[in-house]
């Protein structure tokens, strides 16, 4: 697995960014993607995660009815869709992917992380 995620930018908030993560090697079919996001001096913080199949999606209160994930299994690639963007979004966002096929919330069920793009949003 190879994880490459982007789409990161500056956006003024209210408005909306899709993040893509991208395997380019192609093994991670089985497994459940995450993305995850740490802003400056703060913890990592889960965002949101897909099964394998895409048919279970989980997100965080902070989140949930504005953002959405989403993947293509065809093009090996997961979509984190972002609306009514908030400073507070401001972060790095790393997608993984996980050891096993659910959509998972804890760091420790994800093997393999990609690199980070960088989400600013401004007030």
């Amino acid at each position: 697995v190879q994880l490459q995620a982007s789409g990161g930018g500056l956006v003024q908030a209210g408005g909306s960014l899709r993040l893509s993560c991208t395997d380019s090697r192609r093994t991670s079919s089985n497994n459940g993607i995450g993305w995850f996001r740490q802003a400056p001096g703060k913890e990592r913080e889960f965002v949101a995660a897909i099964s394998w199949n895409g048919g279970l999606t989980n997100y965080p209160d902070s989140v949930k009815g504005r953002f959405a994930i989403t993947r293509d299994r065809a093009k090996n690639t997961v979509y984190l869709q972002m609306n009514f963007l908030k400073p507070e979004d401001t972060a790095v966002y790393y997608c993984a992917a996980a050891r096993s096929s659910g959509a998972y919330s804890q760091p420790d069920a994800y093997r393999y992380w990609g690199q980070g793009t960088l989400v600013t949003v401004s007030s």
